[in-house]
């Protein structure tokens, strides 16, 4: 696996970490077509069990077998495949080390709406060594009532995993009664919640793009002066909010759009200074050869940035 100097730069930021956690950092930024870029391209499919199989997966029926999703994942050279328990056991045997796998072990659902989000917790550390998985994902609300119990459930979660040797990646999405939806996008939310992933823990932090909108009127004066007008302004703003770049932020492909919208949300990330991307929809629910096509474009932009 390539050992670059840019590798090797990322490494000393998880210096204090024990070196099973240290190894599987490595493993995921030295798997697929951007080994040794210090960049990561990850396919995530939970969207079965937070939106429902139908919405998920009906518009490419093949994506509802999960051997479906290792093999996307292998084939268009993804640096890892994160996923809830059921689809993980339903391949990880079979697809026993071709991919670096991260348990996802928290989950929500759309069939109880609620403005203030909450996820039960879904597998265990356990779950995550025995089906071999490099890293635990975990999902947190900041901006939920519930979220002083997420941050305290997750540390003891992190606090297991890296005991362990396992790497943790930390979904943070802002949500809840006092965010208006344009809040929840806002450049200074997601920037805070990607600072409090990285307060809990995180090795790799995962947040939505960033809007241009200001979501908490206390940030209006400190923003002020800020470039915050391009994508790639407001994806350096995050990158600053994670301990000044110093731990790995990377950032949802949302819902589904046409290829040439990705594309250019892709070029804002990387300009931006961002360390990848965790597409699903915009890939698994296109047939599989667009899907590999667009996805190995995306690592093409990261690769050149």
């Amino acid at each position: 696996m390539p050992n670059s100097d840019r590798i090797r730069q990322i490494m000393s930021w998880y210096a204090s970490e024990n070196p099973g956690v240290q190894t599987n950092i490595y493993r995921m930024l030295n798997t697929g077509r951007l080994a040794g870029t210090g960049k990561m391209v990850v396919l995530p499919v939970d969207q079965g069990f937070e939106h429902g199989p139908a919405r998920s997966f009906a518009v490419n029926p093949a994506a509802y077998d999960p051997r479906y999703h290792f093999q996307l994942a292998i084939d268009s050279g993804c640096s890892a495949y994160a996923a809830p328990l059921g689809f993980l056991e339903a391949g990880a045997a079979e697809f026993a080390g071709q991919i670096p796998l991260i348990l996802k072990a928290n989950n929500n659902n759309s069939l109880f709406g609620e403005k203030n989000p909450n996820s039960a917790v879904t597998a265990s550390i356990d779950d995550a060594l025995r089906l071999g998985c490099v890293a635990l994902g975990f999902t947190v609300y900041p901006g939920s009532a519930h979220s002083a119990d997420m941050y305290e459930e997750v540390r003891e979660l992190i606090l297991e995993a890296k005991s362990v040797g396992l790497a943790v990646v930390v979904w943070a999405y802002a949500r809840g009664e006092q965010l208006d939806k344009k809040a929840e996008t806002a450049v200074d939310v997601i920037s805070y919640s990607a600072h409090i992933a990285a307060q809990l823990g995180a090795h790799v932090v995962k947040v939505k793009p960033p809007t241009d909108h200001i979501g908490l009127p206390a940030a209006a004066a400190a923003y002020e002066g800020r470039p915050t007008a391009t994508l790639a302004d407001r994806i350096a703003d995050v990158v600053q909010s994670t301990f000044n770049g110093r731990r790995i932020v990377i950032f949802s492909g949302g819902a589904s759009q046409g290829r040439e919208a990705v594309l250019d949300d892709i070029r804002g990330i990387a300009q931006g200074g961002g360390f990848g991307s965790i597409m699903g929809r915009n890939a698994f629910q296109r047939p599989k050869d667009e899907a590999i096509s667009l996805l190995n474009d995306v690592m093409d932009i990261y690769a050149g940035a």
